[in-house]
Order: C-alpha cells, then structure tokens, then sequence
C-alpha cells in the first residue's frame, strides 16, 4: 500500500520544518508537499493529490477558516486537519474550524517544551490522527472477550446518560445535545477527548444552542436531572456515591488508552455507581477508549448504543464497542438524541410511580 501523502500548510517556515520532521522516517506516510498559505495550498491540491492536509489557523491572506470553506467546495471528503495553538483563542478558532469541517486537529508545541519532547509528541498524536483519517492505522489486537449480552432487568429506569466521542465528536455532541429536551429527567456525563480550555469552550458552545445546561466537569458538584458535565482537559472525570445521591469527582491519575479524559474510567464509575440505571453511548472517535467500559456497563445491566460507522468521522471507537459484543443498537448520528430519550422515556414510565433512578 502506498504511502498517505501530506499536504503541509502553514504561513511559518520553522512550523513546516517541524511538522516535516514529525513525519519524517515514517514509511506509512510522506509529505507530498508545502504550503506558505491558502492560496498556493489551493493551487496544489488538483497538482499533489494529497490523501491528507494539515492547516494551520491563522495565516495572512485566506487563513485556515477561509482556506477551509473553499477545500471543502471542491474536495467535500478529504481530510483536513487544523494546527493550533494550546491558548483560548487557538480553540475557539479550532472548535469554529470543526464546525466549518475539518476532520480533526493537533495542537502545536508551546514554547515552554523542549524541541524533543515536543517532536516525539507531536509525531505520535499527527501520524495516528492521518492515519486514522484514512483507514490506515492498524489497531492492536484486541483483549476484548466476547461477552454475552446480559438482559437488563425488568423495571429498572435509566439514572444517568453517559457519553464518550473522540475524533469529530464536538460535531456530533452538537447534533445530539441539543436535541434533548428541557425536561430531560436525567443527568448527563460525557467524554470528549481534548485538552485543556477546549473543553470548557465546548461546553460553552454547547450551552449556547441546548435547552439543557452545559458545564465542564467540576468536582463535588451533585449530579441532577438536565445537567450535562463535560470532563476537562487533563482530567479523568468519574462520579461517586454519596448518600443517596451521586457527585462528579475529578483526578489526574495516569492516561488510559493514551487519554485523560478517558472515556473507559468514566464509564467503570457509572457502572459502578449506577448498575443497570445506565444507558452508554460512544460516538465517532480514533482508537477503542469506551471498549472496555462498556463491558463494565453490559456487565451491571446497563444498555450501550453505539454511532453507525457511515455517519462516524472514525469508527475506531464505536466499532471496538461492536466488536466486543455489547451493544443494543447501532444508530445513525441523526437519530441518536431521539433513541435516546426514547429509551429514557420508555423505562421510566413502564413502571408505576417511578421518578427517579438512584445511585446504587
């Protein structure tokens, strides 16, 4: 299989070295070009073929945005992938930029990193993310056991909505979170991998166009119905007993799946803290963080819906979830916020004079 071939866009020369030496010595992918800004990247497509293009954000004449817009006009389906900055207004742009679709993004290395670190760092997340974008990257083989599928009792109302996406995820939270209505009578927790700030602006931008309440995950706060909590950046986010109530806790012990957030630990908590009270959903995302969760959620009774692989940017994730044999029902991401509520409606009202799922 050839190599995937690159399109590097960036108006700084020492960024398109760097970014050049970050896939170097790859035999998977090669960089086919570069790019000092929009215009001239333009100009390259139809003359390079790229599978893949990296973007940065802020370039003089068309900048990413408007170089963004005018790709997807004629190429509708090549990836792109936008290169920020670790600062409040290089997410803003970035979160703006996956509206405007583009596929993904890495963020550049900040000043304070040794240039090392930074590369290594840098080469991991990029080559995964181009590779993942074109059905290249190989996933190790998978520890996941086929369980059976254990039936959910009966009468028991779902507690608590638990979300994990990766890779295009902030496009599908706003195509389902929005769609809850403003009576949704349980709390919502999700997983969205990203860093730092990009979080608490996700959640800002979700709060903006959803009857619901948006925030970023903070600990000791009391899950309650019409809440949703996003965990932060740098964070694992999980919830906890407490009477018989249940709070959001927050703890930075070491990555799982190569994420903090991990969407495997917040699922193992609300497994344990809600038994068969859960319904799981794992949207669109690179490798299979939510797997192994969800077999905890199967295992106590919960219910796991998954998105379809035709309307995931990657399916690494909702697929690992297929694969380990635990899912109800595959969905479209068009029709996931009515499945859901659904589901919600539907056990909560099958039993006489239920109001309220409890911790268990």
């Amino acid at each position: 299989m050839p190599p995937v071939r690159v399109l590097i866009v960036d108006d700084s020369a020492v960024v398109r070295k760097l970014l050049c030496e970050a896939l170097a010595n790859n035999a998977a992918v090669t960089v086919a070009g570069t790019a000092s800004n929009g215009t001239i990247a333009l100009a390259k497509i139809p003359q390079l073929n790229p599978d893949v293009i990296t973007l940065d954000i802020e370039m003089p004449g068309l900048n990413g945005i408007q170089t963004l817009v005018e790709i997807r006009k004629l190429y509708p389906k090549l990836p792109v992938i936008m290169c920020s900055t670790l600062t409040e207004r290089g997410a803003a742009i970035t979160l703006e930029a996956l509206s405007a679709g583009a596929s993904d993004y890495v963020t550049k290395p900040s000043n304070s990193e040794s240039l090392r670190s930074a590369l290594e760092q840098l080469r991991q997340e990029l080559v995964a993310k181009i590779l993942g974008l074109t059905n290249r990257f190989t996933p190790a083989v998978s520890l996941l056991a086929r369980a059976p599928l254990k039936k959910k009792p009966s009468g028991q109302p779902i507690g608590i909505l638990a979300i994990g996406a990766s890779t295009g995820g902030p496009n599908a939270l706003g195509e389902v979170i929005p769609h809850l209505p403003a009576d949704f009578p349980v709390p919502v927790v999700i997983v969205q991998h990203m860093p730092p700030v990009f979080t608490r602006l996700l959640a800002d931008r979700l709060n903006s166009c959803s009857p619901l309440s948006v925030r970023e995950g903070e600990a000791g706060k009391l899950l309650e119905p019409g809440q949703v909590w996003i965990a932060p950046g740098n964070y694992h986010m999980t919830v906890a007993r407490r009477g018989t109530a249940a709070v959001l806790n927050l703890n930075q012990e070491p990555p799982e799946n190569s994420c903090r957030p991990a969407v495997d630990v917040l699922f193992r908590s609300v497994a344990q803290t809600y038994g068969a009270s859960v319904l799981a959903v794992v949207m669109t995302g690179m490798g299979s963080d939510g797997a192994r969760g969800a077999l905890h959620i199967r295992d106590g009774g919960g219910g796991i819906l998954v998105q379809d692989e035709a309307t995931s940017i990657v399916w690494g994730m909702p697929g690992s979830v297929v694969e380990a044999g635990v899912v109800d029902k595959i969905c479209p991401l068009t029709e996931i916020s009515q499945e859901i509520v659904r589901r919600v409606a539907f056990s909560r009202t099958r039993v006489s004079g239920v109001t309220a799922a409890q911790p268990i």
